[in-house]
């Protein structure tokens, strides 16, 4: 299968190739020319595992023995056999995403890129070493350090906003060990760490380098397959929970930053999986919310700090592939990037804004609404949720509120409750006195809900990646590596 850039359809690559370059080398993002034929009523019927060996060998084809790599990427990593279940909150169902290794929704991508990029380089004959470069907004850096560390033929190279993520996410990112891994906070907020790793790729084409430069954020294909499956596996859940008939459509609400998370729900749905509405729900820093009412994209704005770090981003890297699935003018992409780059903005044409409308809904939750929404749902419900699943949970209300569409609602849970647990028991009513980790153990007193093993094995970790660096010189950083 032939993969371009969303930029321009000169030089396809194949799949393998599309994984181990991560970005397009004029800068845009890659993408299949066509998307395969998917029989997605078979692909229901298996285990989870069994739904992301038939998405992954029908959307990267070039890269062989993909049962083999699913079976590695996830045995006995997760909490669950189903990895991502959907459980019953209320009227909704909340699809839990932070049973795996890290607790966070990347787990699912970034315990399989590691798996997907060996076995490309395998079969692409590659001899050199791939050093990944990554910018976290917070989750991302921890799940890809998790899923690369000590992978022979590969190095990893993180950075985040200094003073931007949760202590227990810095903890996590910190006290990584392996000899292939580095850790390095910029000064700045996340999207200059996301701009620094594109301009690093943008500097190094073409030049002789000790190692080949590719990505674990989900600009890399390889990175953004697997999230497809567990909307798979939520429908799943749902019809055998007897809440749809085969063939119903269901709403998902993403909490969403980069843009990654839900596009994964509109690649499941030209898949073929009945996917109604996508809800991208959004908190103060609502640049997407604006954009999908309005259709000016418009980054020039403060970027806040909120209780849900892992969304406070202004350039989301993938709605551009979602411009390119519904113009299928790579021209036109192009041209909206080079604006957003040199001006800040850009405005879509009106025809291109009908179709994003006819898929997807908006809405943005503030730091207030997601503590009311916490404490509601805990005190409801029994059931805790961090601020991100709360921006999920005040989105799908807005949107039921708005339209009274009656269909299934999902609302996707990227996190655990226990990466944020100021903001958790803040919104409870509980005591935020003392450090994170007593403030987790006060959290699973008071809700009876177990601290996620590999939050509770931080306290006490050796810090082992502590510097800070001005993010123009990032690049350096990587090549003194």
């Amino acid at each position: 299968m032939l993969y371009h850039s969303t930029r321009s359809e000169l030089n396809p690559v194949d799949s393998a190739q599309a994984v181990l370059e991560g970005l397009a080398p004029d800068g845009g993002l890659y993408m299949p020319e066509c998307l395969p034929a998917f029989d997605w009523k078979a692909c229901l019927n298996g285990t989870s595992m069994d739904m992301a060996t038939m998405i992954l060998s029908a959307l990267l084809p070039d890269i062989p023995n993909m049962e083999d790599l699913v079976k590695k990427a996830y045995t006995g990593k997760f909490e669950t056999d189903d990895l991502t279940p959907t459980v019953p909150v209320g009227n909704f169902g909340v699809l839990e995403l932070f049973r795996g290794p890290t607790s966070a929704f990347k787990d699912v991508a970034l315990s399989m890129l590691p798996q997907l990029l060996t076995a490309a380089k395998t079969a692409k004959g590659m001899q050199e070493d791939i050093m990944i470069l990554t910018a976290t907004s917070g989750d991302t850096g921890k799940a890809a350090l998790e899923g690369f560390h000590d992978v022979d033929g590969i190095r990893i190279t993180v950075f985040y906003p200094y003073g931007g993520v949760s202590q227990v996410q810095r903890a996590q990112m910190v006290t990584q060990e392996g000899n292939n891994v580095a850790v390095c906070a910029v000064y700045g907020n996340f999207d200059d760490a996301q701009t620094g790793v594109k301009n690093i790729f943008a500097a190094c084409r073409g030049k002789e380098l000790p190692f080949a430069l590719s990505s674990a954020n989900s600009i890399n294909i390889g990175r953004l397959a697997p999230q497809i499956m567990y909307y798979f596996r939520s429908y799943r859940d749902l019809l055998d929970a007897g809440k749809i008939k085969l063939g119903d459509e269901v709403n998902f609400s993403v909490p969403t930053g980069n843009f990654g998370d839900i596009l994964a729900g509109y690649l499941a749905k030209q898949l073929g999986l009945p996917v109604g509405t996508l809800i991208c729900a959004s908190n103060a820093n609502n640049v997407l919310t604006d954009f999908i009412r309005t259709g000016t994209y418009d980054r020039q704005r403060p970027l806040l700090k909120t209780t849900s770090p892992s969304m406070d981003i202004l350039v989301s890297s993938n709605l551009e592939r979602l411009l390119y699935l519904l113009s299928g003018d790579t021209a036109l992409v192009a041209e909206l990037m080079g604006k957003l780059n040199k001006e800040g903005a850009y405005t879509v044409p009106a025809d291109l804004l009908a179709k994003i409308q006819s898929e997807f809904w908006a809405a943005y939750c503030d730091d207030a609404r997601a503590d009311e929404i916490m404490g509601r749902v805990y005190k409801d419900y029994g059931y805790l949720c961090d601020p991100h699943t709360a921006s999920g949970w005040a989105a799908a209300e807005d949107y039921i509120a708005e339209t009274g569409d009656k269909r299934a609602m999902v609302v996707l849970s990227t996190a655990s409750p226990y990466k944020f647990p100021v903001a958790v028991l803040t919104a409870i009513g509980g005591d935020t006195s003392g450090t994170e980790f007593e403030q987790m153990e006060r959290l699973s007193q008071m809700s009876g809900v177990p601290i996620p093993k590999n939050l509770a094995s931080l306290q006490g970790k050796e810090e082992k990646h502590t510097g800070v660096i001005e993010k123009d010189k990032m690049l350096e950083y990587v090549l003194s590596l």
